[in-house]
């Protein structure tokens, strides 16, 4: 009767009939009435809702809730962006598709399933969302869900141009995507925004962007006119990708270093030089049953940052963690400035851009929290 689009295995008195993975099931409860219908999951979430409503579930109603999708994005004017051409455009809960991500780059549409029942879907999505991206200049469909569908599959283009790799543009910055390669849909779309924030704030100071993956941070920190930029990751391919994308925007002479590092050891080394550092880590608690384990960790990295950031320097610190909640991450904080012997204010929250909408009704579905945080 909330509405919440899981539910959870231990709330099913019996399964009738042998629904397989990815099966549509009807949810009924135990005085008979019809609740919902959604796809079966051999897994602790035994069903993703897709419907609370007695409707048919069928190629009608995947079209009416993909073009739901896309018409959000028009009207908050996504396509229309001069200068960024990259952005969320199925949002799995938060546009009620629950195990559907889909990204828009440029053109280039990259589908990820995180549930069976959404990956068997595929070869119809990819000819709805061909006519209805038409108008928008599709060139493109890649399934990017080796890593996120159980049992797996390949990932590949299932669509249109096929190439190796893909240019796209976030607030003027020019970025190239590898999608075979690439962590999530390619690109971290959901720290847009953040990463403009820094481009405001870096003028004249000097940066340090851990986790920094391709570098997408670095390139605001140098358009907004940094004197020096660090990008550290511990993955090669990244910083190499990272290194390509800063001479692709600012040539030869710009002020970057990329650093091939683990990030925790090298905080312990580096000397109180910097003015903004950035923490964007993985997550460190992949579910509840991790959850004390992976706050540990991000109390470890910020605790380091904020005993070597300069006075008066800023913080950017990020959870991705879904188990993580806004009060967990912000108690984290406080223990970390209170281990680092620090005087900190919080400045702002830093959430996902509003390609990332979030369902009232599954309040999970705000997954990145973030802090920007003035260190005394």
């Amino acid at each position: 009767m909330r509405r919440h689009p899981w539910l959870f295995s231990g709330a099913v008195r019996r399964v009738e009939g042998n629904p397989q993975e990815g099966d549509l099931v009807d949810v009924v409860a135990a005085d008979g009435r019809w609740l919902a219908v959604g796809h079966y999951q051999s897994d602790s979430i035994i069903c993703k809702v897709l419907s609370f409503d007695t409707q048919q579930v069928d190629e009608t109603f995947y079209r009416e809730r993909l073009q739901s999708a896309i018409a959000y994005r028009e009207r908050m004017g996504f396509f229309d962006a001069e200068e960024t051409n990259v952005f969320r455009l199925v949002h799995a809960e938060g546009d009620f598709m629950p195990g559907l991500v889909c990204d828009w780059y440029n053109g280039v549409l990259v589908m990820q399933a995180h549930s069976v029942g959404m990956h068997r879907l595929f070869p119809m999505f990819t000819q709805l969302f061909v006519d209805l991206l038409g108008r928008h200049g599709i060139k493109s469909v890649f399934d990017k869900s080796s890593s996120t569908v159980p049992g797996g599959c390949e990932d590949g283009y299932v669509w249109g141009a096929e190439p190796d790799e893909w240019e796209i543009c976030e607030h003027g910055n020019r970025l190239l995507i590898n999608f075979f390669e690439g962590q999530k849909t390619g690109f971290f779309v959901d720290q847009r925004e953040n990463r403009h924030l820094v481009e405001t704030l870096s003028a004249g100071r000097r940066v340090l962007n851990c986790f920094g993956y391709t570098g997408g941070f670095s390139l605001g920190a140098l358009r907004g006119g940094a004197d020096y930029v660090e990008t550290v990751d511990i993955s090669k391919k990244a910083i190499e990708l990272c290194n390509r994308n800063v001479l692709l925007n600012f040539g030869e002479g710009a002020p970057h270093k990329g650093v091939v590092a683990d990030v925790l050891k090298y905080l312990d080394e580096v000397d109180n030089q910097f003015d903004i550092i950035i923490l964007d880590p993985p997550a460190f608690a992949k579910n509840h049953r991790s959850l004390q384990q992976g706050l540990k960790g991000y109390r470890n990295i910020n605790q380091k940052a904020m005993e070597k950031i300069q006075p008066g320097g800023l913080l950017l610190t990020f959870s991705c963690s879904q188990a993580v909640s806004r009060d967990d991450f912000q108690t984290m904080c406080f223990t970390a400035a209170a281990n680092a012997h620090r005087q900190v204010r919080i400045v702002r929250q830093l959430p996902h851009a509003m390609d990332h909408p979030v369902s009232i009704y599954h309040p999970e579905g705000e997954y990145l929290k973030g802090l920007l945080l003035e260190i005394e």
